[in-house]
This record gives structure tokens, sequence and C-alpha cells, in this order.
């Protein structure tokens, strides 16, 4: 009976609204919400990461993906699978569609130089994350690799330098040479161990960021400099790689490992906790798609001309050893996809 009364109440009460043409009230405006959802809905964007398949761009993308949900619109990702003319037939492939926002991952600094202001012109706004073209577009969000090399050359330098007690023999086992972590990561390790002679760089071979050819580069390095005191890295990635040649040399006591890259728990925290890393810098990659998304956000809502206001997000590193290692210290994709982005 009372269900009945309830449900007869509410009819009356509709029925008075339409009679006396009062409406339910209009969601609260503060003077901004408004616009900035309306702003979202039904616009394109695009991403062109270098691969997709590994831990960077897949939290990337799931952070794109989270808020692209949530504010209705949408995100189109096409895969060049580390191909750089696969990467230039892909944007120019968007270039074509004009989306609002195009977000570009170029793994090679020169490929996407002529394609970012041909984006531009067709009235596209960049966004280029963690690797970028010499050319900027209208925003970067990523690691400041200069910063990263610096940091990187330091720890090593703590390890093996003349307040160490060692012998200062150190290798470095680098990446393809056209991306901005190798051009820009060398001359700020050069800079470092310019102020530390104490150093003598024993070896330094590209790995192309392939952990079969680091692994193999590492072990011969290791035969022919058995007293190696340590080994700079440049992404995780390969650096799996030249810790399990130092791992099979019996020397992970011996040998300091530096290594880097966006902070996922098998691939940094796994490896810090098992001592294949000794000291590894993360550019924390949820940090990251936050960022990214707070680059699309604002892109979508003040739609600047292109190149007209150019803005940098650069990505707090952090020090992640067996000292500080914690659960907080590193994600899973899982994570990051129930998190919203």
């Amino acid at each position: 009976m009372k269900g009945m009364k309830l449900m007869k109440a509410l009819v009356a009460t509709a029925a008075l609204a339409v009679v006396t043409g009062t409406a339910l009230s209009e969601p609260y405006d503060d003077g901004q919400s408004k616009t900035y959802y309306e702003v979202m809905k039904g616009k394109k964007v695009a991403f062109v990461p270098l691969s997709m398949g590994f831990d960077l761009t897949e939290g990337w993308n799931a952070g794109l993906q989270n808020q692209a949900k949530a504010l209705g619109y949408t995100v189109d990702v096409r895969d060049p699978n580390w191909n750089v003319e696969a990467g230039v037939q892909a944007v120019n492939g968007f270039i074509a569609d004009k989306p609002d926002v195009l977000i570009l991952h170029p793994l090679d600094q020169q490929a996407y130089n002529r394609l970012v202001p041909k984006a531009m012109k067709e009235g596209i706004n960049i966004v280029q994350v963690n690797l970028k073209s010499v050319t900027n577009g209208d925003a970067y969000v990523g690691a400041d690799w200069y910063e990263m090399g610096y940091k990187q050359a330091e720890a090593i330098v703590t390890a093996c330098g003349k307040d160490s007690g060692k012998n200062g023999k150190v290798a470095i086992v680098t990446g393809q040479a056209a991306t901005p972590t190798i051009v820009i990561g060398n001359q700020a390790i050069e800079d470092v161990f310019a102020q530390h002679p104490e150093i003598q760089v024993v070896a330094k071979q590209s790995a192309d960021f392939d952990p079969a050819k680091a692994q193999a580069i590492t072990s011969t390095i290791l035969k022919q400099n058995p007293d190696l005191c340590g080994i700079l890295g440049v992404w995780d990635g390969q650096d799996t790689g030249t810790a399990a040649a130092i791992r099979e040399a019996g020397m992970l006591d011996q040998v300091y490992m530096v290594s880097s890259g966006g902070g996922n728990k098998a691939a940094a925290c796994d490896n810090v906790e098992n001592g294949s890393f000794d000291a590894y810098f993360s550019y924390d990659v949820p940090g990251q798609a936050r960022d990214l998304n707070a680059a699309v956000k604002i892109l979508l809502q003040t739609k600047p001309e292109p190149g007209s206001a150019p803005f940098a997000l650069y990505t707090p590193l952090k020090l992640i050893t067996k000292d500080n290692l914690n659960p907080s210290s590193c994600w899973t994709l899982d994570q990051l996809k129930q998190s919203g982005g």
C-alpha cells in the first residue's frame, strides 16, 4: 500500500510540473564546467607511438582511452611497430583525417621534422610524448633526456669514482643513435664524466634497444674487462639483456648497473629487488599519462593556433634502489587501466 501511495504521489508531482510549466533543474555550472564538458564531446585525438605492445605506450594509451571515454571524445591509434617509414605513413594518414590533436612518439629525431609543421598548417595541434622531433609542436610531455643522462652518469660516478674506492672502469651499452634519449643523453653523460677524469669508459656500444644484442655485447665487454666496475644502460627493455649477461658472468656483486624507464613493476621494481639493477631512474608512466591527458584537455579547450604557444610538461624523475623500494614505487598496466588514467 505504501508503495502504491508513493507511486501516485510521484505521478501527481510530474503531472503538476507539466501543468505549471516547471522543469527539472539544469546541472550546476560554475561558469566553466558546462563548457569544459561540452567542448570535449565528439572531438578526435590521434596517436602514433613508435610501437604498441610494451609498457610505455600501452600505459599512455590506457590513460588516454580512459579519459576519452569519460569525456566523450575518441583516441585512434595507428601502430608502426618500430618502423620509421610506417610511422611516416601513419602520420600522413592522420593529417589527411584532420583530428583535433595528434600525439606523436617518434623513434627518430629527424623523421617527422616536415610532418609536424605540415600537420600544424592543417590546423592540427601536435603533442609529442617522451621522444620528439627537432621541430617542436604545441606541447611536449616527457622526460628531460639531458637530466636523465646527467643523473645516470652521477650515479655511476658515485658507485665507481674516486670517493668509492673503486677503479673507475665503466661501460655504456647505448641504444639507437637517432633517438633523443641517446643524442641528448650522451651529451649529459660526457659533461659529467668530463668533471671526473677518474672515470674510464672502457667500452661504448649500441644494442639498438634489443635485449638480445645487449646481452651479447655485455658478455663480450665483461670478458674483455673482468675488473669492470659499472655499466650505464639507457632503457629497461634493453637493459634486461645487459643484466642477464652480468648475472651469467657471476658479477652481480661487482658490476654496478644503472638503468631507466617508465617504472613498470616487472621491468623496474622486480629487477631492482632481484639485484639486476642497482639504480633505476623512473619517468613514471602513470604520471606521464596524466600530463598527456592534461595537455590534450588544454588544447581541446583553448584550441590555439598550432605552434603559436608551445609548452612543455617535463616529467620529474624518480630514483628507485633497494634502499627506498616500496609497494608504491612502480605500477602495473592492470592498475592503470582500472584507475581511470
